[in-house]
């Protein structure tokens, strides 16, 4: 029998977008997957939609993920979208799944992570601590300061020209209250955000940033939201100073934590060598996928 697919509210809903969920269910009422459409709402981004489709996994190959999939985009369209982005672990299911019903792949990523029992703290450290003239380091838990918050959002453009390939993801438009909300939603799961940043000594303006989210208790592992410096600070070293510090201050503030990940776009060269040389350990890649409508 077809499985039933149930469209679901999702009460979470932001300044910068939105969700549509669904719950695929057999006969007797058995949940047997799901999937979420984030819809974005930012200019910038009001023409993508970001889906995650889940089926358990002895239910797989019966149709279940492809009903979800045609709920998804049959709502995708009717909300004016022109595409559908999905990202999948390479080798997995998804993998076979998404090209198989018209996606392709845009873009690949290396995700990476760094055993703090096993790094090179000392060596960190010394970076974090070198000075580099015309810079100095300032950071912040939580909601950015109100007299940073201008100048932090201004720096979020150093995202813009981050390499995506062939993915249709536009450019994310960041002001004060996008910054606000970020933060807010981290400190909701329960979460801490910790956010480094590199001031020009010449102007006080902030020129990059790298964040990091750890979880409440200390314990396990923290993730790395994005690290970037904008295009007329870089070649000097300023990512690398910038993460070292965030691990730095991860590992002294948070003693049990066992590690960092990251995931960095396989294009993004530069910043692949920062992670190599703080000694991330690349654990698996994944692929995103767009579909075009």
């Amino acid at each position: 029998m077809s499985p039933r697919v149930i469209p679901l509210v999702d009460p979470e809903s932001g300044p910068s977008s939105r969700r549509l969920v669904w719950l695929a269910q057999d006969a007797d009422g058995v949940p047997l997957g799901s999937a979420s459409l984030r819809l974005f709402l930012k200019e910038g981004q009001a023409h993508l939609a970001e889906l995650e489709i889940t089926v358990h996994g002895a239910e797989r190959r019966q149709g279940v993920g492809t009903r979800l999939l045609e709920a998804a985009v049959e709502a995708t369209r009717a909300e004016g979208r022109r595409s559908v982005v999905a990202q999948t672990q390479q080798g997995s299911p998804g993998d076979e799944f998404l090209p198989a019903r018209g996606f392709r792949p845009v873009l690949a990523l290396t995700y990476a992570r760094l055993s703090l029992a096993d790094a090179d703290l000392a060596a960190i450290g010394e970076h974090a601590e070198h000075p580099h003239p015309g810079y100095q380091l300032t950071e912040w838990d939580g909601t950015v300061p109100d007299e940073l918050a201008r100048s932090y959002a201004e720096s979020r453009g150093a995202m813009d020209d981050m390499p995506m390939d062939g993915t249709d993801y536009g450019t994310v438009v960041w002001d004060v209250d996008r910054l606000i909300a970020a933060a807010e939603a981290v400190a909701r799961r329960g979460e801490l955000l910790h956010t480094v940043a590199a001031v020009d000594t010449a102007d006080g303006r902030i020129v990059g940033f790298s964040e990091l989210v750890v979880p409440c208790d200390g314990l396990g592992d923290a993730q790395h939201y994005g690290t970037a410096v904008l295009p007329a600070h870089r070649g000097r070293g300023l990512a690398r100073w910038m993460k070292a510090a965030s691990i730095h201050r991860a590992h002294e503030l948070h003693p049990m934590l066992a590690g960092l990940l990251t995931d960095t776009a396989d294009d993004n060269v530069p910043m692949r060598a920062v992670n190599d040389a703080l000694g991330y350990v690349p654990t698996h890649r994944a692929v995103e996928y767009q579909l075009d409508l």
